[in-house]
């Protein structure tokens, strides 16, 4: 039986990816988000999509809440932020407490945290003091939930770690994000495709969505596989009023059922504006 908390190599061709962004910093304004937008550009260059993402604020109960429905997603899920040893860091204890397993200091977190100690002692011209209260407290640092998998981090060594496809990351970006590409490059780069996803749509005047309803989900039912949109806007600066109607998926389902979607427009009659592509 596999551990929970033990790192997978999933076979199946097609997983949902969805990212947690945690910390009070966040929702307070005092930082501004940057995890989002990278993480879907991260996920792109290796022909995936995001599917959903969430942020939480620095409570444990909330944490805890969202880390187990991200375990029992059954998908590939990134966290950022929170797994710090100070005390608004949550994190850790919550991955744990979502698990219920113990938290353990790992081995190797330890000796990479003792390294990384050793160095900046070094750096400032000090001797390394193993048993110095700050450097205990440091090694909380490694401490992670029972069979937890850890996740090499480029830019100072305290590593990250995964349970499952639950990757836990810092929230500062200069870490985070080489992190998670290295989560990408050496765990799923089976999942990656070179078929780009791509979205066609076309920007429609005068019309109603519940009078395109219809037409999208006729297009979905016949083209399995692609989402039909609609994103309707009332105030913007070039286009004014206006629906932008399109298709998105794999280049090979988008083109016929966008082909089928602009055929479905015509008995309305409509003005029609630019057509737009997205890959």
């Amino acid at each position: 039986m596999t551990h929970p908390t033990q790192a997978l190599l999933p076979t199946e061709a097609a997983l949902h990816f969805g990212l947690l962004i945690i910390g009070d910093e966040i929702l307070s304004g005092k930082r501004a988000d940057k995890h989002l937008p990278k993480v879907i550009e991260l996920l792109k260059a290796r022909g995936l999509p995001l599917t959903w993402a969430e942020y939480v604020g620095d409570d444990p109960q909330r944490i805890t809440a969202a880390l187990q429905r991200a375990f029992a997603s059954g998908d590939v899920v990134f966290s950022t932020g929170g797994i710090g040893a100070t005390p608004d860091d949550h994190t850790r204890q919550c991955a744990a407490k979502a698990l219920g397993v113990e938290l353990v200091l790992h081995p190797q977190a330890k000796a990479l945290i003792e390294q990384r100690m050793q160095e900046v002692a070094l750096e400032q011209g000090k001797t390394y003091d193993a048993q110095a209260p700050d450097n205990l407290h440091r090694l909380n640092m490694g401490v992670f939930p029972s069979g937890a998998v850890l996740i090499p981090n480029p830019y100072n060594k305290i590593p990250g770690f995964s349970c499952g496809q639950v990757h836990f990351v810092p929230g500062f970006p200069v870490m985070a994000w080489p992190m998670i590409e290295w989560v990408l490059d050496t765990h799923y780069r089976h999942c990656f495709t070179s078929e780009a996803w791509l979205e066609r749509s076309v920007i429609v005047f005068g019309a109603m969505e519940a009078t395109l309803t219809p037409l999208m989900e006729q297009i979905e039912r016949d083209y399995a596989g692609v989402k039909v949109f609609s994103l309707p806007s009332v105030d913007h600066p070039q286009f004014g009023r206006h629906i932008e109607l399109g298709v998105k998926g794999a280049p090979g389902l988008v083109m016929p059922a966008y082909a089928a979607l602009m055929a479905g427009l015509a008995p309305f009659n409509l003005r029609l504006g630019p057509e737009l592509v997205q890959s």
